[in-house]
């Protein structure tokens, strides 16, 4: 049987990465006394992947890993075992049971994800923000009109010139900051921070002097008539 865990990850946990969250979920694991499986060999380790790394300093509401149980646990007490285990600024959302084939993971199906910028006021905390501008309704909506947004994207062994308007699916201003719905995933994956850099150049803003905050909201798979889900919804609660 596989799980999918969803939660969240916010305060001083932002500064966690992806490396040490990996390990900190290992630990409380075993502390739940939650039945994951383990691979065979000579060393033997848990079963579980991650949807997609969330960037050192990013906060989150929806953060998802996927495991694999060796027998089946209630969904409830599940989440009530691992919640009792978490430390501040981690917490457990869900527990749910997914398909057991490799193609319905979190890391294969995730295409999309969700993103809240806030601005920050230097010395103040990232929740003491500010409203984002009005003048910058009006460049949004110019700078969406693009159709060509040349940048410079980095990968693992190299730079290359990419166009990111196409990865960028939604976005949107409100009085209390910057909304975006981006490409995500193995194929295509765009970070929230590269389009705030672009569209602060884009207004002649240095973003140095513009610092942000960047909170993911959820994370979602691609449906079959081209809709978006939260990949909380492709499962079920286990009921015992």
């Amino acid at each position: 049987m596989k799980a999918r865990i969803k939660f969240r990850k916010y305060g001083i946990m932002r500064f966690i990465g992806h490396l040490d969250v990996m390990r900190y979920f290992q630990k409380a694991m075993r502390r739940a006394d939650i039945p994951i499986a383990f691979t065979g060999g000579y060393s033997p380790h848990m079963i579980m992947s991650f949807a997609q790394p969330l960037g050192i300093g990013v906060t989150s509401d929806g953060e998802y890993l996927d495991i694999e149980l060796k027998e089946p646990v209630a969904s409830d007490e599940a989440v009530k075992r691992l919640n009792q285990v978490m430390v501040e600024g981690m917490d457990v959302v869900s527990f749910t049971e997914i398909p057991e084939d490799k193609k319905s993971s979190g890391m294969t199906i995730v295409a999309a994800a969700a993103y809240e910028i806030t601005m920050l006021v230097s010395g103040k905390s990232m929740y003491e923000t500010v409203p984002v501008p009005g003048e910058w309704d009006r460049a949004l909506e110019a700078f969406l009109k693009e159709t060509t947004l040349n940048v410079m994207k980095k990968t693992k062994r190299s730079e290359k010139e990419v166009n990111i308007r196409p990865m960028i699916y939604r976005m949107e201003a409100s009085g209390e900051g910057l909304s975006m719905f981006l490409a995500a995933g193995s194929e295509e994956n765009l970070k929230p921070d590269l389009v705030m850099e672009t569209f602060l150049k884009y207004m002649g803003l240095a973003s140095e002097e513009h610092p942000f905050h960047i909170h993911r909201k959820d994370l979602y798979a691609k449906t079959a008539d081209g809709s978006y889900l939260p990949l909380e919804d492709l499962g079920h609660r286990i009921q015992m």
